[in-house]
């Protein structure tokens, strides 16, 4: 029965994701027989166009798979370069649900009546997405705040759509072959975490604090501060950010303002996030990155124009041993060391053992030549990128999902760069502080002061070591150890048993106290 509920589901969405074309790909004669003729089906009567609209098709489907195309748009290796382009069009925008359905809700979270914690809420929502949407408000203290608030019934709509996901997900990794490479179920376990967190309002806010402390060291790059109090697992409120959306061409276009001193502050903000903490915002679009022109105001004057970023429920992480490791590789691309390129690839367990590395090496000069040489404002990120995902198949690389975030964030700040300043290049930007934190993370004082932390804890374990130790070998006792004993004998075959001698010896016993 589950299952019928399950095929019904995917026949339904699969159907109208036809209509926009999105099933296409999916007859390609390389797939097996059953899946493209399910492809076919589903097209069947639709006046599907020949290019695929997977955005259109995605958003057609519902909320939950709006946010599933925002995750395949992480994973041009899955889908192709050309789909996951298309899914990054995919910018969350849906009808509000109406204030009148809203406000019994913030009554409920605000103990009956939301006028005890805000002066005023415009009952216009300023943005709605397919999760949750957000108006403007003012606090009973004049705090001008955005309250984002879970949309009515979505979390019912979401925790039945990823069963189904996970539900198809497992029978199609079932098919082996490019399925498994691929996997699928790894790809939806991700997407759930995702969508997991960005239920629950309270992630939203513990994810702008932190990245708030990351990006203290650079000023100009605002998070906008958490209000604690008022927020909730179903509402989050933040403070309010007067700027023009990115998105917003023809307002950036006349804004009169240092354009390549803004672009850079973009593009070093992301590289506080990501190369040196680790911790970055994965869903940079043009929709949630804001230009706050110069003001004078409570904040002292700022005489410059400012970047402001919202919406942090998709956030990467990446440990340091992989930035390492990604330093090495981009520094090996880029000089030429194919050879060492490899090896990392190979230490960090990114190709499976059994392929030779020195074939692997020979792959990436294929990727690697035709940008030796040219200058960065030549070498386009997106086009290292495909190249980098044409050798994975041939290697059975396992896919990273960490880092193919990270590398579809790089695409992304690099589209709001140009947008921002179209004649900056990120690469050229991003060589200072890279070069620096290579410097700093492996030059002969990172691997002196690693070796020392290291060799610190190792040497802190001592004591506990050494009091295991002592508890596996007590000291002897006052009594002199016994002689050694012989050997048992050996158990006779056919002759008494010991369970025998023990009963013959008890019956034994009991006479003797009985007879005396």
């Amino acid at each position: 029965m589950i299952a019928i509920v399950h095929l019904w589901r995917l026949l339904k969405w699969g159907r109208r994701l036809a209509r926009s074309g999105g099933l296409r790909p999916f007859e390609d004669r390389r797939l097996p027989f059953a899946v493209r003729l399910l492809a076919k089906v589903a097209r069947f009567g639709t006046g599907a166009p020949t290019t695929p609209d997977f955005a259109a098709g995605l958003a057609a489907v519902g909320p939950a798979a709006i946010k599933l195309g925002q995750a395949l748009a992480t994973r041009p290796d899955l889908i192709g370069l050309e789909a996951a382009t298309d899914l990054a069009r995919l910018q969350d925008a849906v009808p509000p649900a109406p204030f009148s359905t809203i406000e019994p809700i913030l009554n409920a979270i605000y103990g009956g009546d939301w006028r005890t914690q805000f002066q005023s809420i415009e009952p216009e929502a300023v943005g709605a997405a397919s999760i949750a949407q957000v108006y403007k408000g003012v606090t009973s203290g004049g705090r001008t705040v955005a309250i984002k608030l879970l949309r009515p019934g979505i979390e019912a709509e979401v925790s039945s759509a990823l069963a189904t996901y996970e539900w198809g997900a497992g029978h199609i990794e079932t098919l082996g072959g490019e399925f498994a490479r691929l996997r699928p179920r790894a790809v939806i376990a991700t997407f759930k975490s995702w969508i997991e967190a960005e239920l629950d309002l309270r992630r939203e806010a513990a994810n702008a604090s932190e990245l708030g402390e990351i990006l203290a060291g650079e000023p100009d790059y605002v998070v906008p501060g958490i209000d604690w109090q008022r927020s909730s697992r179903r509402v989050l409120v933040i403070d309010w950010i007067d700027g023009v959306k990115v998105s917003d061409r023809a307002a950036l276009a006349a804004l009169d303002i240092d354009r390549p001193a803004l672009a850079r502050v973009l593009v070093n903000g992301f590289l506080a996030q990501a190369i040196a903490k680790g911790f970055f915002h994965a869903d940079l679009h043009q929709g949630n990155l804001f230009v706050i022109p110069p003001s004078v105001g409570r904040d002292g004057g700022i005489d410059h124009a400012r970047i402001g970023v919202i919406d942090f429920g998709i956030m990467g992480r990446i440990n340091r041993r992989a930035r390492l490791y990604l330093a090495e590789i981009l520094h090996g691309l880029v000089t030429g060391n194919y050879a060492r390129v490899a090896e990392i690839h190979f230490e960090a367990g990114y190709v499976p053992p059994h392929h030779n590395p020195a074939a692997f090496a020979t792959a990436l000069r294929a990727v690697g030549e035709p940008i030796r040489g040219r200058q960065a404002k030549d070498i386009a990120i997106t086009d290292l990128l495909e190249g980098l995902f044409s050798i994975t198949r041939s290697f059975d690389m396992p896919v990273q999902p960490h880092l193919l975030l990270l590398q579809k964030t790089m695409v992304m700040v690099e589209g709001v760069a140009l947008t921002i300043d179209p004649h900056v290049n990120m690469w050229e930007v991003a060589e200072p502080y890279v070069r620096n934190w290579v410097r700093d993370e492996m030059g002969p004082e990172a691997v002196i002061a690693d070796r020392l932390v290291l060799n610190a804890r190792a040497l802190s374990q001592l004591p506990r070591i050494f009091r295991q130790w002592v508890a596996e070998n007590p000291m002897p006792g006052a009594a002199p150890p016994q002689a050694p004993l012989p050997p048992l004998p050996e158990k006779s075959v056919g002759g008494w048993s010991t369970p025998w001698l023990l009963l013959a010896a008890g019956l034994g016993a009991a006479a003797a106290v009985l007879l005396s």
